[in-house]
């Protein structure tokens, strides 16, 4: 049983998201725009938890992003208790490893079956 623990807030999503524009930027061809695309839909469970806690989406994930950028510091997500700060290790907002981990799983197997889906249907299309 694994007890590791990722900070929540956004901040795992948000880090990630930005490793996955890093690692976009170095590859050529139609996989950078699939890599940004995956980078983009990270950005969907912070910006939602900006939105259901009442704050500007866009302009918290913005901020954060920058604030994550600048400061080097991965654990800074949506201060969605309104608490003054953005690092969760200071708010105690935690989530399970294994929990987050099942999460991307899941939902990158949702896509796979919605791709195969799109393959299978879209040949047939044409004719």
């Amino acid at each position: 049983r694994d007890n590791s623990i990722v900070y929540g807030g956004g901040s795992a999503e948000i880090a990630c998201s930005l490793a996955v524009e890093a690692a976009a930027d170095k590859v050529k061809g139609v996989e950078q725009y699939a890599m940004r695309a995956f980078a983009d839909a990270l950005d969907a469970i912070p910006l939602a938890l900006a939105e259901n806690s009442g704050l500007s989406p866009i302009e918290s994930l913005t901020q954060v992003k920058s604030q994550q950028i600048r400061e080097d510091n991965c654990y800074l997500g949506i201060d969605c208790k309104e608490e003054g700060t953005n690092d969760m290790r200071q708010q105690g907002v935690f989530e399970t490893l294994i929990g987050k981990k099942q999460q991307m799983m899941l939902a990158t197997q949702v896509v796979k079956m919605i791709l195969k889906i799109d393959d299978v249907i879209m040949p047939n299309a044409y004719e």
